[in-house]
């Protein structure tokens, strides 16, 4: 399948019909609302407190809800007209903008608790334009984001990097912009379960990088697989030397006659060897 970054833009790929399947689709529901969760869980924000959070990418406002759900006020972008219309009508408690991130982000400095951003960075790293350069876009976004987050504020951001390079491009922007922190990988050993995150931290923050889930082979959390380093390895078959040549032959020759199949009688020269032809 292809990937959706390099089917359109994101304003071209995410039109009406594609909105609205998107935004009822009960499988994507359940994806997006379960990162967004873990997005907020790496946020590490203070208990029972209600926190000003920017959502980049809000699309149709399936991760607004979950921070609504968790009593904090937000404010997202998209640069999908027709994702804002799903969100608008579907009455989220968020303010929502049209904004392409790669243009940089428009509010006041230090004005963001933090940020969150779910299914949307790879998108950068894509030109869908001429005159779109993904570094020089990192560069503008991170920089504004740096800005307009509070001193010491996380920003968390789940992303789908096609290769080394897009994670060490997209890594290496946010540091050049003053973020401290790095790449945290969920399941890193499942194909399925596997899900990126960069986790960003501004000013002089006393927070360590959080653990990854599924690095522990004894760890087991409610709603999600457990895996092990330990390779599983087939059952070895029993060797075929364990009975006489004869005996196997006249096994497998039954096992057909069962099934049907027609066989050659069995004669004195069954499973005798042949020597070489004259």
């Amino acid at each position: 399948m292809s990937r959706p970054e390099y089917t359109a833009p994101p304003e071209i790929f995410y039109n009406e019909e594609e909105s609205v399947k998107y935004a009822s689709n009960t499988r994507i529901i359940t994806i997006q609302t379960a990162m967004s969760e873990r997005a907020i869980e790496l946020l590490l924000l203070p208990p029972d407190e209600s926190l000003l959070l920017l959502d980049i990418g809000c699309g149709s406002g399936l991760s607004g809800e979950v921070l609504t759900e968790q009593n904090h006020q937000w404010v997202g972008i998209d640069i999908s007209e027709y994702m804002l219309k799903v969100a608008i009508e579907r009455e989220v408690e968020g303010d929502v903008m049209l904004r392409d991130m790669g243009h940089g982000l428009p509010f006041r400095p230090g004005v963001f608790d933090g940020a969150i951003s779910i299914s949307a960075l790879q998108w950068l790293c894509n030109a869908d334009k001429s005159s779109h350069n993904p570094r020089k876009r990192l560069n503008v976004f991170f920089q504004s984001l740096f800005q307009c987050l509070s001193s010491g504020a996380k920003a968390i951001f789940q992303f789908y990097p096609e290769n080394p390079a897009q994670m060490e491009l997209v890594t290496s922007s946010a540091m050049r912009n003053g973020f401290t922190g790095g790449l945290l990988v969920d399941y890193p050993n499942s194909s399925k379960a596997k899900k990126y995150f960069l986790v960003l931290f501004t000013g002089e923050s006393s927070f360590a990088m959080p653990q990854a889930l599924g690095t522990d082979v004894t760890e087991e959390t409610e709603g999600h697989v457990s895996y092990t380093k330990e390779r599983a390895r087939p059952e070895k078959r029993a060797k075929r030397s364990q009975m006489k040549v004869r005996d196997w032959v006249a096994q497998k020759k039954e096992q057909q006659r069962s099934k049907g199949d027609k066989v050659r009688l069995d004669t004195k020269y069954t499973a005798r060897s042949r020597g070489p032809k004259l």
